[in-house]
């Protein structure tokens, strides 16, 4: 489900679920997060990790929620929201090397990371407004704050896939490459100052995405949570069919 392996100062972390195309459901949220967390510890030992990898086994790097697997609980919510925020603080780089497609929950884990490193022919994508389902203030804010605003408007209303040279045009993607290319730059950034770097990564996370949401936000994610339109197209799924969405 989740592998761990150690390459001299840096960590690899992969989802090893292809069949499923590396999604996400709670228990793999928690090991992700536990692995994560635990390559976090040594940054101070006396062999310290550097810098973490993150990827995904097969040809996928997280084709997001597993939608078998209860992400409409609480359970999922609260383990995926924790998995986020233990990427977005270990106070050492995280680099997604996004080796595939990276789809709803995938793009959240890739903006959690601190710098994307992004296979020729991946595409990035956040299909909630095909699917009823609204996002957490800290994804919208997040992705606004890696790519702009108006980058972010386009990637979130329109769902359409965003390939990795344009993920690169737009500063979703930091570099073109597969995991070696990764490796590299971990290895790159592991020789760097550590303070230095744990410093850089705090600032720039230090920003509006993690303030709490207004009630007026709060309600509409509810609304959309909870309306007939997300029931609409979870039933259009099974049936194979195309939603029909009627704003209630």
């Amino acid at each position: 489900m989740i592998v761990s392996r150690r390459d001299g100062a840096v960590v690899v972390v992969t989802i090893d679920r292809h069949e499923s195309r590396n999604s996400l459901d709670a228990q793999v949220c928690t090991a992700l997060r536990e692995a994560v967390e635990a390559a976090a510890a040594e940054a101070d030992a006396e062999d310290p990790v550097r810098a973490i990898v993150i990827t995904g086994a097969g040809t996928a790097f997280c084709a997001g929620a597993d939608l078998s697997g209860g992400v409409y609980n609480s359970d999922f919510v609260d383990a995926h929201a924790a998995m986020l925020r233990a990427v977005e603080a270990v106070p050492v780089p995280v680099i997604a090397a996004v080796n595939g497609p990276a789809i709803g929950a995938g793009v959240q884990l890739a903006l959690a990371a601190d710098l994307r490193v992004v296979v020729p022919g991946a595409v990035f994508a956040v299909p909630v407004v095909k699917v009823g389902l609204a996002l957490d203030n800290w994804t919208i804010k997040r992705l606004a704050n890696v790519v702009g605003g108006g980058h972010a408007r386009s990637v979130l209303m329109t769902a359409r896939p965003v390939g990795a040279e344009e993920a690169a045009r737009i500063g979703l993607a930091n570099e073109i490459g597969d995991l070696d290319t990764a490796m590299e730059l971990a290895a790159e950034l592991a020789r760097s100052a550590p303070l230095s770097l744990r410093h850089i990564k705090t600032v720039i996370n230090d920003d509006d995405a993690r303030l709490l949401p207004r009630d007026e936000h709060t309600e509409l994610q509810k609304q959309a949570w909870h309306s007939e339109d997300m029931a609409e197209a979870r039933a259009a799924r099974q049936e194979k069919r195309p939603p029909v969405f009627r704003g209630r």
